[in-house]
């Protein structure tokens, strides 16, 4: 008999049992999992623990110590010794079902990827886009380069995939072709849905920038598609590649192959080369609507068995700025936040965990906030800040949910109709606030917000510059609109302009001739021929007697020189004739025009300070004085700069 092989990876353990006669019987084989295995005919009649027959190294057989008469046991036999020294063995788990393996090695997928379109149809929010590719396949005019761009997570990937399923889509019984409607179901349209297919290459520009990258693009275009239609090249952040990877693909991008499309998704298009976009067809993905999320969010909690409240959602819609995939991971983490009943089962995800989750300000807070801050009660709008902040809301976000409100109100003003706001309370609260306040105090209270807002988010301490924020709308809100009071005072001032009689004049004195018009305007042409005398004429000379070749005039205090002679020859030769020009001594004559100006000055100004509009000004302003601007007309300016 030969050596007996082992198994490979077999652990064997033999074991010999002695019968009564102290004789060695019989042989056991052990393997790893304590299983015996005997072998009748391996064993033989051999004495030897190995299985070999009992010889001497010469090949002389060697005498049995039982005799050659002693015969082994019987198979029953070794099995009851087995057991009986050993135990029974474990008898081997059966294997679990191959449904239940599936389920338990596919891992969980946030909403986000769990919901992506699959189909043009479930795209939500670009209709115009959808309708142009339709009627591109519809009649056979499809581009070969398309590049779409938007704001993270509006469908630029999705898009593209999107394409490639109309555009290598064969139909349920394979003779279909491409179509804006894919059956999803046929082996193209399950194997680019899994991201296998041979024939749709994805590339991330960002980890492949290169022109190495982009060289294997141009290599590999010109061979044919393996299975497909079309052969579809998909590069996402394509604004990433480098200036030389761009140039390199120019040429292929504007003359491809027949069966060859490229798809293009970018957020910044404005960084991509010219040259690329007119080789491309360009579609420009919209933020979506976020009442349209609003409903796309129900749907999703819907189909997912989660009950949510219908301004929780709302919350989640006006978050996600118009992402559909940010608006989606914060309803992933919403459900996540959720509670779970008594029974184990799942809260209804309610607006209070989401306004928790994203540190949100209490809508009925923000109201209580802006009421107090239109109302000028500071105690109560600093009790509402700290309480706020007390409850973990940033205050930057009640700067933002007061410029909102703020926006909510000017938008109701202007006539676009009913706000779109969850509840009637604060719909009620945004009409009435749209009927007390005016355009200029909603605007102004705007700039101050928004200056407010830029100075918290840089400040070493948010809290004490959103309080000091506030408290600069709250005391602008009871002063004077700055337009209006200017228009007050303009029509004040056109208004309050009284005519000038009844000026003194020295007793005694013969009657004077008042300083019309005349006298203004010969001052004007004497003033352009001669500057000096001009100005004498208009700040000292007070006329006794102006008549067609007279002029008696005298002076006014501080003024001595006579010019009667150079005024005579410069009237003569001005306006022509012979003129009598002498100087009164004592006589007090009409005012200078210099005074006539000057008392017309006081006078207005006290009619703008007895108006009450400018009192009120004086009164909220302490120490503020009248600044009158002196260039009234250009030909007075001139003449009082002669």
């Amino acid at each position: 008999m030969g050596v007996r092989v082992r198994q490979p990876g077999q652990v064997r353990k033999e074991a010999a049992t002695t019968d009564s006669s102290g004789s060695s019987g019989s042989f056991f084989a052990f393997d790893n999992r304590g299983r015996t295995a005997y072998d009748p005919d391996a064993m033989g009649d051999s004495s030897d623990m190995f299985g070999q027959d009992s010889a001497a190294s010469d090949g002389t057989a060697l005498p049995s110590a039982a005799g050659p008469s002693a015969a082994g046991p019987s198979a029953a036999e070794l099995e009851a010794g087995q057991s009986a020294m050993f135990g029974a063995p474990d008898p081997l788990p059966e294997p679990p079902e191959p449904q239940s393996i599936a389920a338990a090695a596919q891992p969980y997928r946030v909403l986000a990827r769990k919901y992506r379109p699959q189909n043009f149809s479930q795209l939500i929010g670009q209709d115009a886009m959808v309708q142009t590719l339709a009627n591109a396949i519809r009649r056979e005019r499809l581009a070969h380069a398309f590049l779409m761009t938007g704001v993270r997570g509006v469908g630029k990937t999705s898009t593209a995939r999107l394409i490639a399923k109309a555009l290598n889509c064969i139909g349920p019984d394979g003779k279909g072709g491409p179509t804006i409607d894919s059956c999803g179901v046929c082996d193209p349209c399950v194997a680019i849905a899994e991201g296998r297919y041979i024939d749709v290459i994805e590339m991330d520009a960002a980890s492949n920038t290169g022109i190495d990258d982009v060289r294997e693009i141009i290599e590999a275009v010109r061979y044919a598609a393996v299975s497909a239609r079309y052969k579809i090249y998909i590069i996402d952040e394509v604004h990433m590649l480098s200036r030389q990877a761009f140039n390199g693909l120019l040429k292929t991008l504007e003359e491809p192959p027949p069966h060859v499309k490229f798809l293009f998704a970018t957020t910044e298009v404005d960084k991509l080369p010219v040259t690329v976009l007119s080789r491309c067809q360009r579609f420009d993905l919209r933020r979506i609507a976020a009442p349209l999320l609003t409903e796309h969010f129900a749907a999703i909690c819907q189909a997912e068995g989660v009950a949510a409240e219908p301004e929780a959602l709302a919350m989640i819609a006006e978050a996600a700025e118009g992402s559909v995939r940010d608006g989606l991971s914060i309803l992933d983490q919403a459900i996540a936040h959720s509670d779970f009943n008594s029974d184990g089962a799942e809260s209804a995800v309610s607006a209070a965990q989401v306004r928790d989750m994203l540190g949100l300000a209490d809508k009925t807070v923000q109201r209580r906030l802006f009421a107090a801050l239109l109302g000028g009660d500071g105690s109560a709008l600093l009790e509402l800040v700290a309480a706020q902040y007390a409850l973990g809301i940033e205050p930057i976000a009640l700067i933002r949910s007061a410029m909102e409100l703020a926006h909510r109100i000017t938008v109701c003003q202007v006539g676009r109709g009913e706000v779109a706001v969850i509840s009637v309370d604060e719909r009620e609260a945004i009409a009435d606030w749209a009927a007390a306040l005016t355009p200029g105090q909603l605007h102004r209270l705007w700039q101050l917000l928004l200056k407010g807002h830029d100075e918290v988010r840089g400040a070493p301490d948010p809290l004490v510059a959103a309080e000091m924020a506030l408290l600069r709308c709250l005391h602008a809100a009871n002063l004077p609109d700055p337009g209006a009071l200017a228009k007050r005072i303009e029509e004040a001032a056109a208004g309050g302009m009284l005519a000038m009689s009844g000026l003194d004049a020295a007793p005694g004195a013969a009657a004077p001739v008042a300083a019309g018009p005349d006298w203004a305007q010969l001052t004007a042409r004497i003033g352009a021929h001669h500057l000096r005398l001009g100005q004498v004429m208009h700040d000292w000379i007070r006329v006794v007697e102006l008549a067609p070749g007279v002029l008696r005039y005298g002076f006014a205090a501080g003024y001595s020189e006579d010019c009667a002679r150079e005024l005579r020859g410069v009237l003569e030769q001005v306006i022509g004739g012979g003129w009598l020009v002498e100087q009164v001594d004592g006589a007090a004559g009409a005012p200078t025009l210099r005074e006539l100006a000057d008392l017309a000055k006081a006078e207005e100004a006290a009619v703008l300070r007895q108006s009450p509009l400018v009192e009120a000004v004086f009164a909220a302003f302490p120490g503020a004085e009248m600044v009158e601007d002196d260039e009234k007309d250009k030909a007075g300016a001139h003449v009082r700069r002669a």
